[in-house]
């Protein structure tokens, strides 16, 4: 067993660039710019907002509607007529007709997914800039730094400030690539194409067992190393590795993938190393379907309240756990896109109120002030819009929760303007 560590150079510079201080015209014409790359952000977070809670309630619906529907299978070894188009939930080992295999390096798993990641060693630019006033100017310094890394993508060295002496080949002579096996089941059931795209919980493949395929290529550790001296890599040399997804055939490496029990499990545990008892915990190919039966396919099933229902996950869950964790999922994208929208809103406010700032940037204290003024008015009014437009969102669906964020939606308002002094009485 060989593992070879990297090693790289790490060079920088520094560059000072410097450009006269812009005038209040040429200032003023850039916040305009801004004020209509605002008002687009703005626009886009009323949609996204709006848009968003009839999808989260939309979904939530026909989850409900899923769990009201679905037949659980006694077995999946043979297929009911009774069950056609229905909303069917089985669980079961993954199993597939034929071995994925990778010719180029003599790589064969029985496996729903094997991918081939190659990587190439190269130089990559980091850059760290800084901008400050002296004389009148605006000047930039910017530190270059090159450091030599494996990386999966080319790195184009043209765009690098100093390419001599950083320069990357123009592409790899191996291609990564994903292969996937044509026919996928779970017993006697098919799985679509979409439910297959969901299995893509990738583990490195160990090449422990694998000779070198060609002179030219060294195996070290799971990698296969395009490269003179591994131990010490120039720019341009590769290495690959392999991934797998959907373990589902028995492989004297991986363990079995065949559907085990705890006890099972238990034996293994007294009996064999903790190396090889590691593997086998955290291989997995059972998996739990829910989707619409079609002869001995599965495949979408759409619901009444407009989505399609068509879940995988790994492991054995029941009915309930399954839609639990579909309603979880739901909550979290729900709640992700409403911070989306409620930071589009905000941005755009804050670009198109910009304006105000540039007229009074040459007053350091007032400038100070407007600024923290303008950032709290876009704090508020994004607050109170990105309620008011969830409200109206949920109006059709949830009439009583609509009012109550309408009525949250003042809040934001009404707290700024209680911060404002009253005017004195003349």
């Amino acid at each position: 067993f060989q593992q070879f560590s990297d090693t790289g150079s790490r060079k920088e510079h520094v560059k000072i660039t410097s450009e006269p201080k812009p005038g209040f015209l040429e200032r003023l014409s850039e916040t305009s710019g801004g004020m209509l790359i605002g008002l687009v952000t703005f626009l886009l977070a009323f949609y996204l907002l709006f848009t968003n809670e009839g999808r989260a309630l939309r979904t939530a619906k026909s989850l409900d509607e899923g769990l009201s529907l679905v037949v659980p299978l006694d077995s999946i070894h043979g297929i009911s007529q009774q069950n056609e188009g229905r909303l069917v939930h089985l669980a079961g080992a993954l199993s597939t007709s034929k071995p994925l295999f990778d010719p180029s390096y003599g790589v064969s798993i029985q496996a729903v997914k094997l991918k081939r990641n190659v990587e190439m060693y190269q130089w990559v630019e980091y850059e760290d800039s800084k901008e400050y006033e002296e004389n009148g100017e605006i000047k930039k310094e910017t530190k270059y730094s090159y450091n030599t890394e494996w990386k999966s993508e080319v790195v184009n060295s043209r765009n690098f400030d100093r390419e001599i002496g950083h320069k990357n080949p123009s592409a790899m002579a191996v291609e990564s690539f994903t292969a996937v096996s044509p026919n996928v089941q779970v017993g006697s059931f098919v799985l679509s194409k979409g439910l297959v795209d969901k299995i893509d919980d990738f583990k490195q493949l160990s090449l422990s067992h694998l000779e070198d395929p060609h002179a030219d290529v060294t195996r070290g550790g799971d990698y296969f190393y395009h490269s003179d001296n591994p131990r010490r890599p120039e720019v341009g040399d590769l290495r690959v590795s392999f991934f797998y997804a959907g373990l589902s055939g028995d492989d004297p490496y991986l363990g079995t993938a065949a559907k085990v029990s705890l006890q099972l499990f238990l034996y293994f545990a007294s009996s064999v190393p903790n190396s090889v008892t590691s593997e086998y915990f955290f291989l997995s190919s059972k998996v739990t379907v829910i989707a619409r039966q079609r002869g001995d396919q599965l495949v979408p099933y759409h619901t009444k309240s407009g989505d399609v229902l068509e879940i995988l996950y790994p492991g054995d869950l029941s009915v309930e756990e399954v839609f639990q964790k579909e309603h979880e999922s739901n909550t979290v994208k729900t709640w992700a896109l409403r911070a989306a929208g409620w930071l589009s809103m905000f941005v755009g406010i804050s670009l198109m109120t910009r304006i105000f700032y540039t007229l009074v940037d040459w007053f350091p204290v007032v400038r100070d002030l407007v600024n923290v003024g303008l950032k709290a008015f876009a704090l508020c009014v994004a607050s109170s819009l990105s309620l008011l437009t969830i409200s109206v969102g949920w109006l059709f669906y949830r009439p009583l929760w609509a009012l109550l964020l309408a009525l949250l939606s003042i809040v934001p308002i009404a707290v700024a303007r209680s911060r404002v002094p009253p005017k004195k009485q003349q």
